[in-house]
């Protein structure tokens, strides 16, 4: 019975007074949700969970170390070898420095990391959620933490059914202390990507530090406290898009988690001595589910809840091993495979496929193209904006003047020199902003290290030399001296109607 009839029946019944109807109404509503149980991963060993203690440690340590690694640039530049500068503004990653109008590289860069998923998950199905995300990390270092504060699954369970006494308060005080500052450290490190790390270290404490970064610190610290602490599996299940997405990025011959069943099937208790003839190997001993972080049962199949941890794959291969079976009871395998052993065929894997191979061919020609502009592009650019209030100024010889905003990006860590020229108008008279003379080709320009100068000029063309159309087109150049590389960049000249 759904919650319209429920309403509809209270209704209807005589002399239920309007407030019993609306208590009947909130009990049947509220029964569409279930409370939140709490889950006691318990502690396995083995393969996978050995391979997961690896990665973790390796990518906290990437994220923590990353912001201290030095890397000298030369000149003023900043020493930091991964650093988000919005005040420069610049983004440098070791030898290579992102200026903000190459934003194309960070679309390349997103290109690349989403068919990398693309392509890991229609191979290995949720291999970033079991492994490398950050919400799995981090969980694994809490779970950690209070399995060793707490004790292992049973006595955590016991912690919690038992009242408020000095032991428990010391050991949960202990273990909330431990997860504060573990997020701490952990809004504290992504500051350091967007300043230097030293000289913020010095300035945080003291208050100094921009505004921007206490609120960072505060958000990170809070997310990572509640998510990695409280919220856990619900993040997973409730707030990640993920598990929905991967639905369409997997097929029959993904490498998932599974269960076999034909093997496993039917399961029950089993004692020692017992034949296994007429059963399966499996003995319903649920450590498979006891050992997930995730709370489910891997022999239901694949779940939306399974982030293809593979802990559960560790926990039976234990249990096999002392009953003196085959291990993979549980396993990486695909829906194809525990088909063809049901037919009694022989399992084989398929990894090239029309969707990997086309997943394998856009990261090709996408991680090529990257690295073909890394390695031609010009560290010269120019930007030319002109002026639109007024449009031009119409002189008392009848000459018209523009006038434009050139800006000069000089991405060397050097200083350059620059010859700017004007070409497409017949002898204009050149005039920069602050200068009083009057040039037919302007002076040399300077700009330094890994900077950017911005300049003024007005551009004049006498009555007798503008065309006959309201505007005509222009092209500005800068030449670099010392290398001789030009860079160009077209615009207007507007002379009105004529």
């Amino acid at each position: 019975m759904d919650v319209a009839d429920v309403k509809a029946k209270t209704e209807a019944a005589p002399g239920v007074e309007r407030h019993d109807v609306e208590a009947v109404n909130a009990a049947a509503l509220g029964s569409l949700y279930k409370a939140r149980e709490a889950i006691y991963p318990k502690r396995v060993a083995g393969f996978f969970r050995n391979f997961k203690w690896f990665i973790m440690w390796a990518t906290l340590g990437v994220y923590y170390i990353t912001p201290w690694i030095r890397w000298d640039r030369g000149g003023d530049l900043p020493d930091q070898a991964v650093l988000i500068d919005f005040a420069a503004p610049r983004f440098y990653f070791f030898f290579i420095e992102i200026w903000p109008q190459e934003i194309y590289y960070l679309t390349g860069l997103m290109v690349l990391a989403a068919m990398f998923l693309f392509l890991a998950t229609a191979l290995l199905g949720r291999v970033w959620c079991g492994y490398t995300c950050p919400q799995t990390v981090w969980t694994d270092l809490f779970i950690w933490v209070e399995r060793r504060v707490e004790g292992d699954r049973n006595a955590r369970m016991k912690l919690d059914r038992q009242p408020w006494t000095g032991n428990k308060i010391a050991r949960k005080s202990i273990k909330h202390t431990i997860w504060l500052l573990i997020a701490m450290a952990t809004g504290g490190a992504w500051i350091f990507y967007f300043h230097d790390a030293p000289d913020l270290l010095w300035l945080f404490p003291r208050g100094e530090a921009p505004v921007a970064s206490y609120f960072s610190f505060a958000l990170l610290t809070a997310t990572t406290y509640v998510f990695g602490g409280h919220m856990r599996e619900q993040v997973c299940i409730y707030m990640c898009p993920w598990p929905r997405i991967q639905s369409a990025l997997i097929d029959e011959d993904t490498l998932a988690v599974t269960y076999r069943k034909g093997r496993g099937e039917a399961r029950g208790a089993h004692k020692k001595g017992d034949t296994w003839e007429g059963r399966g190997h499996c003995i319903d001993c649920q450590q498979c589910v006891v050992s997930c972080p995730m709370g489910i049962d891997i022999r239901d199949g694949l779940q939306l809840e399974c982030i293809q941890c593979a802990l559960c794959i560790d926990a039976c291969d234990s249990i096999m091993d002392k009953l003196d079976l085959p291990k993979g009871l549980i396993a990486y395998d695909t829906d194809l495979n525990i088909n063809r052993m049901a037919a009694g065929e022989t399992p084989r894997f398929r990894f090239l496929r029309p969707r990997t191979v086309a997943y394998a061919i856009i990261l090709t020609v996408v991680g090529s193209l990257m690295l073909y502009g890394l390695l031609t592009r010009d560290y010269l650019e120019l930007n030319v904006l002109r002026d639109r209030s007024p449009n031009f100024v119409e002189l008392s010889d009848g000459s018209v003047r523009n006038g434009y905003t050139i800006k000069i990006y000089n991405m060397l860590p050097r200083e350059q020199t620059f010859v700017l020229g004007v070409a497409g108008l017949d002898a204009p008279e050149l005039h920069l902003v602050g200068d009083p003379q009057t040039y037919d080709v302007l002076p040399p320009l300077t700009v330094g290290p890994d900077q950017i100068r911005s300049v003024r000029i007005y551009v004049t063309a006498p009555e007798a030399r503008l065309p006959g159309t309201h505007q005509s087109p222009v092209t500005f150049s800068v030449e670099n001296t010392e290398v001789g590389t030009v860079n160009t960049s077209q615009t207007v000249f507007v002379v009105g109607a004529r």
